[in-house]
């Protein structure tokens, strides 16, 4: 498959169009790739080091959940992380594609694999962008868990370095309704306690969104950004798998960015 056939029928499912305005989804690099045989490389984070990844295995896309571009530059100069991934992309003839907004809100996107992750069953969106897709995802646990026996999968599916969560009284509690939203989605704390939704997994929650919820009767669980949205990356790599690409691979010098004392 070339890349054009990639790109058309990823679009068709992800429609780069519904990304938000403050958004940039799309391409970010394309140096003439479009009419070559696909060599994937899927990121969660498009960066110097997934670039020399690429060059290695001799990949010509990277498609990434994250914008490589996303406040406009004013310049590029020798040695910026941006200017380098341009420069390497044209020497090497590799082109880097983001679909960030747009895939949160599809299906199998990083809200969905969240919730499928946690086997959330009459799973609908927390909020609804068109019909049966948008932004997270709400639904129900079936059958019913303890908060603890929540929190212990969480940690076994997605391997956060650092789980945090709501103070509780009771860890025993019994959960029947999740919310998911893969990546920052503290903004979304007001829609999820209109959903009914016990806990809410997501992540980049400040001290104040944690007193916020505990306030409004929900238990808020960050699992890192890294955690929460890589999950999706690799459901990514399985789809396009199913294509038959030439060659398509799961990155493994993606970077969480940050780093926990133990």
């Amino acid at each position: 498959m070339k890349v054009v056939d990639l790109i058309t029928w990823f679009e068709e499912w992800a429609n780069p169009a519904w990304c938000e305005s403050w958004d940039n989804c799309g391409w970010q690099i394309e140096p003439g790739v479009l009419q070559d045989a696909a060599r994937v490389l899927v990121c969660l984070t498009p960066t110097l080091a997934v670039m020399q990844e690429a060059i290695a295995f001799k990949a010509n896309l990277i498609f990434a959940h994250h914008p490589l571009i996303f406040n406009p530059p004013k310049s590029l100069c020798s040695g910026e992380a941006i200017a380098e991934m341009a420069r390497l992309a044209f020497t090497h003839n590799i082109g880097v594609y983001s679909a960030h907004t747009n895939f949160d809100q599809v299906q199998d996107g990083t809200a969905d694999v969240l919730a499928q992750i946690l086997e959330l069953q009459e799973v609908t969106p927390i909020v609804p962008t068109q019909a049966g897709l948008g932004y997270g995802r709400v639904g129900m646990l079936k059958p019913f868990v303890s908060l603890q026996e929540l929190l212990t999968n969480i940690q076994n599916q997605l391997a956060p370095p650092n789980l945090i969560f709501s103070p509780v009284a009771d860890l025993q509690q019994t959960i029947s309704r999740v919310a998911v939203l893969g990546g920052s989605g503290a903004s979304f704390i007001s829609a999820v306690v209109k959903t009914n939704a016990q806990a809410y997994l997501t992540s980049d929650c400040k001290f104040h969104q944690f007193q916020e919820s505990r306030d409004r009767g929900l238990i808020l669980i960050d699992a890192g950004h890294y955690a929460t949205e890589r999950p999706a990356c690799d459901r990514l790599v399985q789809k396009f798998n199913s294509l038959n690409l030439d060659w398509v691979q799961l990155s493994h010098k993606d970077e969480d960015f940050r780093q926990f004392l133990v």
